[in-house]
């Protein structure tokens, strides 16, 4: 793994990088403002993972009682297959597991086989299908949680 990776708070300078990779990653991508928003809202967590001044990868979620639901993740398509989203998933994971958090929950395209597979690898298992979830495509969800009370006790 790269030694001069570093995972910080997103900031408003981060968001043009942001937006080219959101821009090839999703059908529907985030508007730019979206991002703004999110930086300022407190019960935001929002990280970037970065190389340098570049942008590699981010992950936002929010925190929504004793829940951390990952609204978004994505990794330059020149960096994946890298382990990124695992350093960003594994740094929200051990951010919350010494808090009053019960579990990390999030969806994700039952056609996204490599997020399916890297989610459960580091844990995640899936609840419940939604049919039709996504309205830019209508795909299914599946919804995934990771239980931090059993991580607490490992």
């Amino acid at each position: 793994m790269n030694n001069n990776l570093i995972i910080k708070d997103m900031t408003l300078d981060d968001i043009d990088e942001i937006m080219k990779i959101e821009s090839v990653s999703f059908p529907t991508p985030w508007p730019k403002s979206l991002f703004q928003r999110e930086i300022k809202y407190p019960k935001a967590y929002i990280k970037v993972l970065k190389e340098g001044s570049s942008v590699l990868g981010y992950i936002a979620t929010w925190i929504i009682y004793d829940e951390v639901h990952i609204l978004n993740i994505a990794i330059h398509p020149g960096h994946r297959r890298k382990g990124y989203a695992e350093l960003l998933i594994n740094d929200c994971i051990n951010h919350f597991k010494n808090r009053d958090i019960r579990l990390i929950l999030l969806e994700v395209r039952v056609n996204n086989i490599a997020a399916i597979k890297l989610y459960e690898k580091l844990g995640f298992r899936e609840v419940l299908v939604r049919k039709k979830y996504y309205s830019d495509t209508g795909e299914d969800a599946k919804i995934m949680i990771f239980d931090l009370n059993e991580a607490k006790s490992k």
